[in-house]
């Protein structure tokens, strides 16, 4: 998006929905686990779907604005080896990963520093694009194991690749989210398969934002102390409430 409109919403304040949003599921996950089906617990989870697709569509925007895309990189999987243990702790989840299931081992942070890889990868004019299509096939299976999978990967891209057209941006992020939707519902939950369709509720945000930063300039450093000190938290909870 390179216009950029007086009106809307800037990135802060977008990324301090996806924070409200993304607290608010977690918090209802610890408390409610086993996919409760209550209409108010199912409701608080379709508002959490905010979170990932304003994830997605920063990454995708970050890679074009960034002034050192290697140090943005770097910095990304050093937050999500420390969100890992943060993630792991608040769901009951083994610090080493394939214990008890190859799904969901580590956070969304993961996958959305591979994302940000990946975007690398395709812009490269170094590489040939059948190394392209074999590193981001290994970037597919290194993100396979973490929340939201390596869909968050192919996501990324699909909003990338189509910058300046924001209906194929759209179009393209809700078709991930969808094979997302069915094999969660086919191999996990059916209510929570189809729960994750409501990423669409992003789309009306997403198009409000006006290409903005907003005037405070330390939201970047407050995602990356919020999100493992909440998750830390909803750890203690769980302990608090069900044991470890």
């Amino acid at each position: 998006m390179e216009n950029t409109k007086s009106r809307g919403l800037n990135s802060n304040q977008l990324k301090m929905i996806a924070i409200i949003a993304m607290t608010l599921d977690h918090v209802m996950f610890v408390l409610y686990p086993n996919y409760s089906t209550a209409w108010w617990i199912v409701g608080c989870h379709v508002l959490g779907r905010l979170a990932a697709p304003i994830m997605w569509f920063f990454i995708a925007e970050g890679y074009f604005y960034t002034h050192n895309v290697k140090r943005y990189i770097g910095r990304l999987l050093v937050f999500a080896v420390i969100s890992h243990f943060a993630y792991n702790f608040a769901f009951g989840i083994p610090f080493i990963p394939f214990q008890k299931s190859i799904l969901d081992q580590t956070s969304v942070i993961w996958s959305l520093a591979w994302g940000l890889v990946a975007l690398v990868v395709s812009y490269s004019s170094k590489l040939s694009n059948w190394t392209k299509y074999a590193l981001i096939t290994i970037i597919c299976a290194i993100t396979f194991p973490a929340n939201w999978s390596c869909i968050a990967v192919l996501a990324i891209m699909a909003i990338a690749f189509n910058r300046n057209n924001f209906k194929k941006q759209m179009t393209g992020m809700m078709c991930w989210a969808t094979v997302y939707a069915v094999v969660y519902f086919l191999f996990i939950n059916r209510v929570y398969g189809m729960l994750q369709l409501f990423v669409a509720l992003s789309i009306p945000l997403l198009k409000a934002y006006n290409g903005q930063r907003g005037k405070w300039k330390g939201m970047k450093w407050f995602f990356y102390i919020y999100y493992p000190l909440h998750l830390t938290v909803c750890g203690m909870i769980r302990v608090t409430l069900y044991g470890i």
